[in-house]
């Protein structure tokens, strides 16, 4: 297929938008790519072949679709607009192996999903391009479902993006950064400029690929537990860890009980959350816990 037969290309999405009378969204934060360079490092980063299932979410009008339908065995594609399904259907009509659905994807039971699309692959990665507006909540529901996943491979805002793949020490680290570290490997693939979208976003963008670990870094006996340390040691980032966790876990209390099992942790209270590594908030959750500090 030449570059201009794809749908992403600047001009064939013009002629698609006109053709349907399609009207973007604001509220659905819809951005369609035609940056056909862009798309295939999407499609590299996530290494599939024809044993592979992708799941895309947010399609659009299938620029990204098309080109995983020439690469993977079995395609599913989650758009919430109802008004792009039978625009997708019709452009898509020549790949059968691709299947839309029209659903909020926060709303689907993905196991079901899986069991039901990809019965018939070895693998399944997340390729997407994902609304600004709802990024992070996807990002957590596929991983915090721990489905079997390969990878997700997914276009989000830069800032974002930088915010999950951060190491300990910079404003960037926080608890987005060790929420996603616990349950992949984030690894930034490219930076996307604005100019390469209908409409332009306002901000820039980045494709990450965040390879889904088979067992988190650290042993946690308390996942909920864990992660509400972790939420509580950035509630004010300014603020020491000995601070945040006794507005926590020890209101009204002095601060001798929290000093003496911040020591036993081998954690200086005096730091701020951001310089903690995933490791030793998993030393500090199993101290709480211990201790009965829920």
């Amino acid at each position: 297929m030449s570059g201009n037969d794809y749908i992403s290309s600047p001009s064939k999405t013009k002629d698609i938008i006109s053709r349907y009378g399609f009207s973007f969204k604001k509220s659905l934060g819809q951005n369609f790519l035609i940056d056909q360079n862009i798309l295939d490092k999407i499609v590299d980063a996530a290494q599939l072949d024809t044993a592979s299932g992708a799941l895309e979410i947010g399609p659009g009008i299938g620029a990204l679709t098309q080109r995983l339908a020439e690469t993977a065995g079995a395609v599913t594609a989650v758009e919430i607009d109802r008004r792009l399904i039978p625009i997708l259907k019709d452009l898509l009509a020549d790949y059968p192996h691709v299947n839309i659905r029209n659903d909020d994807v926060l709303k689907v039971d993905l196991r079901q999903l899986f069991a039901e699309d990809f019965a018939s692959v070895e693998k399944v990665s997340v390729v997407a391009n994902l609304p600004y507006y709802v990024t992070t909540p996807i990002l957590m529901k596929l991983l915090e479902e721990k489905l079997p996943l390969h990878n997700i491979v997914v276009m989000i805002q830069r800032e974002v993006a930088e915010r999950m793949a951060a190491a300990p020490g910079g404003k960037e680290y926080g608890s987005l950064s060790i929420a996603v570290q616990y349950y992949s490997e984030p690894e930034l693939v490219c930076i996307v400029p604005k100019t390469v979208f209908i409409p332009q976003p306002n901000v820039e963008s980045a494709v990450i690929r965040l390879k889904v670990r088979e067992r988190p870094p650290v042993e946690v006996a308390d996942e909920k537990h864990f992660f509400e340390v972790v939420q509580a040691s950035f509630t004010q980032r300014r603020k020491t860890i000995a601070n945040n966790l006794k507005s926590r876990f020890f209101p009204g209390e002095g601060r001798e009980r929290l000093e003496a099992l911040l020591a036993e942790a081998g954690i200086d209270g005096g730091r701020r959350g951001e310089t903690l590594s995933i490791a030793e908030y998993a030393r500090l959750s199993a101290v709480l816990l211990a201790a009965g500090i829920k």
